[in-house]
């Protein structure tokens, strides 16, 4: 009952991801991703587990073939989950366990893997993919929102839809967005609003931690730590 895309930025090398289901919070779950080293959504039958293992992985040299393999083969609850990587090449993997009894599948470019579970045609993972493609002088995190607004208009899944999120990671640590919409009737509407208020302020967001004297420095901050002090 979820459907989603990963992708990398092959002009960055950014990784981003895209989710949405009607389940609540899925941000907290099913998107992973790292710096410089690749992307893994872990879904249907949900196991957290695999993300940071896969990442794990390729930051050792795995293709998204072999991480998806490792992650998958001899395990008895495999035939449970369905999990997609992309690794630092732009190679994509998918994998679809056998008890997955639902409409479900995907579609990948290079750089770019959709797919989802549940769904109410198997048109949407492609839906997902045309969206994220057809528009490639937008912004990334546009072009993750456009897709997954793409699988909504394609039918999504066959329940409403309840929770969405979307996470970038671009040279650093920490991401460049993690921006989460937990539970709402209209959860992607409200997370592309919120992606288009906060994506103006992530680079600044991003100078506070590797560059905090420019910060300090900053007029109207300034001014208001002031402003602070006299009250």
């Amino acid at each position: 009952m979820t459907f989603s895309i990963a992708a990398r930025e092959a002009s960055t090398g950014r990784f981003g991801l895209a989710i949405t289901t009607s389940s609540l919070c899925v941000g907290s779950r099913c998107p992973f991703a790292r710096a410089d080293v690749g992307a893994v959504l872990t879904q249907h039958r949900t196991d957290p587990r695999l993300g940071p293992i896969g990442l794990d992985l390729l930051s050792q040299g795995q293709s998204a073939d072999q991480t998806l393999a490792i992650l998958t083969e001899g395990r008895d609850d495999s035939k449970w989950r369905q999990v997609a990587v992309v690794d630092a090449q732009g190679r994509t993997a998918a994998y679809h366990g056998s008890e997955i009894y639902s409409i479900h599948g995907h579609a990948a470019a290079e750089g770019a893997i959709a797919l989802g579970n549940i769904l109410a045609s198997d048109r949407i993972p492609q839906a997902m993919l045309d969206g994220y493609l057809d528009s490639p002088d937008r912004p990334f995190e546009t072009r993750l929102m456009l897709a997954l607004q793409a699988g909504l208009d394609a039918g999504g899944e066959l329940k409403p839809v309840r929770s969405a999120a979307i996470l970038i990671v671009d040279k650093d640590p920490f991401p460049w967005m993690d921006l989460r919409i937990d539970r709402a009737d209209d959860p992607v509407a409200e997370l592309a609003d919120l992606v288009n208020a906060y994506a103006p302020t992530a680079d600044g967001f991003r100078v506070r931690v590797v560059n905090p004297e420019v910060v300090a420095n900053d007029a109207e901050l300034v001014a208001l730590n002031a402003a602070m002090s006299n009250m």
